[in-house]
Parts: C-alpha cells; sequence; structure tokens
C-alpha cells in the first residue's frame, strides 16, 4: 500500500467514530495534516494524474494523456515540469488564491519541478479576464510591495524550504523556484514578438467573451490588453513547461500557452484548470476582497474558524476538496454518514474550520480555537473562553457603547455602524451568573448611544443574582467582557 493509502486508511477509521469529541478531532486534524508534507513518490503515474485531476474542472488534452506524460518522464529519469504564473496585483493573499497552490505543492511531492513565474511585466499590463475596464498599470514600487509578503503568506500551503534548489532534494521531492518574467520579456525584441504575433490570429484573442462584451458595451480594448495572453504564453515557451496550472478564468490564456509553443517548436504544455471557490457569504459569488467573502491568509485562528463556521452547509464539501488534504473517498464517506444521520453537520462544519485553521496556524491553534468557539457560540459558557478583549468600566464606562465599540473594542468601523447593528438587533449585553443561565438584553439603536457604565448598571439591577456575575458585550459575532461592573467569577 502506498504511504497516502496508509494515512487514508486511519483517516477513515477516524472518520467513521463520533466527531464531536475533541480528542477523535485532533487525531484527525494530526493525520490530515501530515499529509502537507507527505511523499507521493510511491504513487503510479495514472494515480498521481487522478489524484490531481480529483481537484480540477478540467485536464487538457485528458487525465490519459497526464498519466502518460507522468510515466515518460519517469522513464528519462525526471518529473515534469509545472508552471504557475502570479501577478503580484496585491499585498493580501486569501484562500481563493491557495487553491493552485496546494495543488502545485502536491505535484512537487510527487517528484515533479515547479516553477512559480512572478509576472512583473505582464502586472504592469494586467489581466483582463473578466474585466469591464482596463486596470491601472502597476509601478515598480507597487509590485515589490505585494510580491514581498506574498511568499510568506501561501508559506503553510507550499513548503518552498525542500526544494529551492538546482538539485532535486533527498527524498524525492521536485524543486520549486521563482522566476520573474522580465528575465525574458524584458528582452524581446520587436521584430521576435511581431513573429510571435504574426502567427496569433486576431480571432483567437477576440473571441474571449470578456473582450466581445467590453467591445458590444462601448467600452475600451487597448492592444496591451490584447498582447496580455501572448506575453503570458511565451512565459511558458521560454521555460518549456510541460504542465501549466491556473484558475479555470486563465482557460484561454493558458490555450495561448499551447499555440505560442507550437510556434516555438515545442511540445505543448497540458493544462490544469482549477475551480474558482465560491466566497463565504454563499451569494454565488467567487470569494474576493471587493466582495468581502474572504478569509485572508493573515487571518488569526478564531477569525478563520468563525467565519467557516458561518458558511452554508452546502460549501463544506466543495471547501473540504479546495483547501484539505482530505481525498474523494475520505469526502464521501463523510458524506454518507452526513446522509444516514450519523454525522451531525455541524460537527462536520467544525471539522472543516479545524482543518482550514490547521493549514494556516497548526493544531493546536486549531483545537483552541475550536474552544473557544464552542464556548462563545455552543455550550454559551463565555467564561470559559480563554481570551477574550476587555473594556474596564472604571476608565470607560461614562463613555457612549457606540464609541466604546468603535474606538476602544474596534468592533465596528464607526459609531454610525454600531448604530445600524443596534437597529438590526445585533446588539447585546450579556450577563452570565456563576453556576447560571445567561440573561441577554438585545440593546436598540438609542442604548447604544448610552454610556456603557449607565446601561450595565440598569441591566444588572434587572436580573440580580445570588453571586458573582460576569457581563459581555456582544456585537454581531464578536464579543468584549466588561470588567468593573459586577464582581465576576
Amino acid at each position: 500500500m502506498t504511504r497516502l493509502g496508509d494515512s487514508v486508511q486511519r483517516a477513515r477509521a477516524l472518520l467513521a467514530q463520533d466527531l464531536s469529541a475533541d480528542s477523535t478531532v485532533r487525531r484527525l486534524l494530526e493525520e490530515t495534516a501530515s499529509r502537507r508534507y507527505l511523499e507521493l513518490t510511491d504513487l503510479s503515474a495514472k494515480e498521481q494524474a487522478e489524484l490531481i485531476a480529483s481537484r480540477t474542472v478540467e485536464v487538457l488534452p485528458s487525465v490519459a494523456v497526464l498519466a502518460e506524460r507522468i510515466e515518460t518522464a519517469r522513464g528519462e529519469g525526471r518529473g515534469l515540469h509545472v508552471k504557475l504564473g502570479i501577478d503580484p496585483t496585491a499585498v493580501d493573499v486569501h484562500l481563493g488564491h491557495a487553491v493552485p497552490i496546494i495543488v502545485l505543492s502536491r505535484f512537487q511531492r510527487m517528484g515533479h519541478d515547479v516553477t512559480l513565474i512572478i509576472g512583473d511585466i505582464t502586472a504592469k499590463i494586467g489581466d483582463p479576464s473578466g474585466r469591464s475596464t482596463e486596470r491601472p498599470p502597476l509601478t515598480d514600487e507597487d509590485i515589490a510591495r505585494n510580491l514581498a509578503g506574498y511568499r510568506d503568506q501561501v508559506r503553510p500551503f507550499f513548503d518552498f524550504g525542500r526544494g529551492e534548489t538546482e538539485v532535486p532534494p533527498a527524498g524525492g521531492w521536485g524543486t520549486v523556484r521563482f522566476r520573474h518574467n522580465s528575465e525574458w520579456l524584458a528582452g524581446v525584441a520587436l521584430p521576435r514578438l511581431i513573429g510571435i504575433l504574426a502567427q496569433v490570429p486576431a480571432s483567437a484573442l477576440l473571441q474571449r467573451e470578456d473582450f466581445r462584451t467590453r467591445l458590444e458595451g462601448g467600452h475600451g480594448l487597448t492592444m496591451s490588453e490584447l498582447i496580455y495572453p501572448v506575453a503570458m504564453a511565451i512565459d511558458s515557451a521560454e521555460i518549456d513547461a510541460d504542465v501549466e496550472l491556473g484558475g479555470v478564468d486563465q482557460l484561454l490564456n493558458m490555450q495561448m500557452g499551447r499555440r505560442v509553443m507550437e510556434i516555438y517548436g515545442q511540445v505543448p504544455q497540458m493544462i490544469v484548470a482549477m475551480p474558482l471557490i465560491e466566497g463565504t457569504d454563499g451569494s454565488g459569488a467567487k470569494m474576493s476582497k471587493s466582495q468581502g467573502n474572504y478569509i485572508g491568509l493573515r487571518a488569526s485562528a478564531e477569525e478563520v474558524f468563525g467565519k467557516v463556521m458561518s458558511v452554508p452547509d452546502r460549501l463544506m464539501e466543495p471547501y473540504l476538496r479546495a483547501w484539505t488534504e482530505w481525498t474523494d473517498a475520505e469526502i464521501e464517506l463523510a458524506a454518507a454518514r452526513l446522509a444516514d444521520g450519523a454525522l451531525h453537520p455541524m460537527d462536520l462544519k467544525r471539522v472543516l474550520a479545524g482543518e482550514v485553521v490547521t493549514a494556516l496556524h497548526g493544531v493546536d491553534a486549531a483545537m483552541a480555537a475550536r474552544e473557544e468557539f464552542e464556548a462563545q457560540f455552543s455550550r454559551r459558557r463565555f467564561g470559559e473562553v480563554a481570551t477574550l478583549p476587555e473594556v474596564e468600566l472604571a476608565e470607560h464606562g461614562g463613555e457612549g457603547i457606540a464609541a466604546v465599540l468603535t474606538k476602544i473594542l474596534g468592533f465596528t468601523p464607526s459609531a454610525s455602524a454600531a448604530r445600524r447593528l443596534a437597529k438590526q438587533g445585533g446588539l447585546r449585553l450579556v450577563l452570565e451568573p456563576d453556576g447560571g443561565e445567561q440573561t441577554a438584553f438585545v440593546l436598540p439603536e438609542a442604548e447604544a448611544l448610552r454610556p456603557l457604565g449607565e446601561v450595565v448598571a440598569e441591566r444588572l439591577a434587572e436580573a440580580p443574582a445570588p453571586g458573582p456575575v460576569g457581563v459581555y458585550l456582544k456585537a454581531g459575532r464578536k464579543l468584549a467582557a466588561v470588567r468593573g461592573g459586577a464582581p465576576a467569577s
């Protein structure tokens, strides 16, 4: 049996157990987390191709051809050369960006050589895919700033240190390299570029739906945007890629890579097109910062856990496929247990949240976030939460609640936002007697403007308790302890 097969066998045994038990969940997270560093060279060429294909939208020309190319490369004593292009267009990276990175890491662990192309030249043009207007060009300073944090942010999903050498490291892993496409694009002379463009029909570029839509709508379309797919394709030819990996929205750009490689007299690359992941709001829109439906790779363990727990149940399966090392067999087992009522959806979602936190912060952080989430939203004992932001009444009791939420706790961006939250019923004062049941007071909009100390005193008078009482201010899903309002446990 392969190393992955052994791991799957152990994980399936855990998945058949009670997934509400912390001890079982910890063992499962430890098992699946270890796969991120599991060498996969003992998989056959067919098994490697099928494992890659299981997380893709499309493999071109086919999965069978990918298996054949893996087998041929093995016979030549090498791995495939796999390319992923990255335009450094943003400072922060979110989990949507991590999807191809995770599959790329599997290629490396299978013994294939990986190159991440940093598009420092193409970023100045801007990828026109799906855009209704031309993107403002980036400066060298923009690119340097955006690229600086990219590597550290994706590091949890990709073991850069294992293979960033000219010689593959011990253990069978492939190499991983960063290249900037300015290395070759900056030196492309005009006659050479014209020679390539002369063999690319304009119809191949204008067939793009986004280009046609813009032209029909009277929007501008610049020559630089038309050249972008060709420039990206030259990257594939210059490094002689065997496989290009990218989002399905990049499919036409990657197909241009096949065309330009033929112009270069090379064997056209294969294409592995990855899905675009739906955002956390369940609206159907893809995950993006502009939609506000994303999970940032720099987010805290508690924030990541909470955001995953807030998604609709229907997103659990695509999220398991996108960000975990679970195999199809394991996902199918969990789905079968859900269908027959042997597994509660909330228990599976807690496992999913733990998987995502584990990838970014480790198992210990995942279990701590799980414990805090359960204390806040399941067991409802806020006093059990290990770390909570605090506000002291002695210092801030005279300030309005909206001001406290905005200036002291940073829970809302403005006082008006705090009032809107109260108007929507999302602002609460919670009293938690030691050993007794909580009492939650919904604070109306008018209360949001009153001094915090006055409101706390009035609510304590309405619900007197014989012993110590914990006082908590809850704004949406955010929670803070109020100190100094009553003797607390």
